[in-house]
């Protein structure tokens, strides 16, 4: 390894930080169970479809054009204690970005209800910007944010082709992939990690092989 220092840390946020897949089941499940109360097993399995194909259009469509009450999402999720302590720990001695994707008040409602705004330096939503990840204009931004060059930066996320492909296209020291289900690159991959940990949990002893 070089000496390039390490100084920032750009993080992703759902099912990086969050666990935003599961908080989604949970809200499904528990939207099911509500209407079963009410409504015949028919009847509960075309609202039930009908919910699930918003939120996972809300979640991923970059329109924004789906919109419902996302109270029920929005209750399920959190930061793990172990998590936040890191970012607690990592806040004092790098600099800390969170950077997402998604419709901005989506993102915002989201990053509101688990309370970490106040664990990064900046916060970087790419629906408030011309170009998301894996855009290079997008990590440009951040980079002049924290005043730091891409070679003293670490990108650390869920997705191979935005997250990974992002933080290599835009020059990043490392680029940290985190795979919680424990499965292989896929051969025809838009990128491939410098570093493969199964939680962010796992992400000190990466920063320590960097030193």
């Amino acid at each position: 390894m070089d000496s390039v220092s390490i100084k920032a840390i750009l993080f992703d946020l759902d099912n990086t930080l969050i666990d935003t897949a599961g908080a989604n089941r949970r809200a499904i499940q528990k939207v099911e169970a509500l209407l079963g109360a009410r409504f015949g097993q028919d009847d509960v399995r075309k609202i039930y479809k009908g919910f699930e194909l918003k939120l996972l259009q809300e979640t991923y469509d970059p329109s924004g054009s789906v919109g419902i009450d996302q109270n029920t999402r929005l209750e399920q999720l959190a930061i793990p204690d172990p998590v936040q302590a890191l970012l607690e720990d990592l806040r004092e001695t790098h600099k800390l970005l969170l950077l997402t994707n998604g419709v901005a008040q989506t993102q915002w409602e989201k990053i509101k209800a688990v309370r970490c705004e106040e664990l990064f330096h900046a916060v970087v939503v790419g629906g408030e910007h011309t170009e998301e990840k894996p855009a290079p204009s997008i990590f440009q931004h951040c980079f002049s944010l924290l005043g730091v060059g891409p070679q003293n930066c670490v990108m650390v996320g869920d997705s191979l082709d935005t997250d990974i492909l992002g933080g290599v296209n835009a020059g990043v020291r490392a680029s940290v992939w985190v795979n919680a289900n424990g499965r292989d690159v896929p051969p025809g991959a838009s990128a491939r990690p410098d570093y493969t940990i199964t939680t962010v949990l796992e992400l000190p002893k990466i920063l320590s092989a960097l030193k």
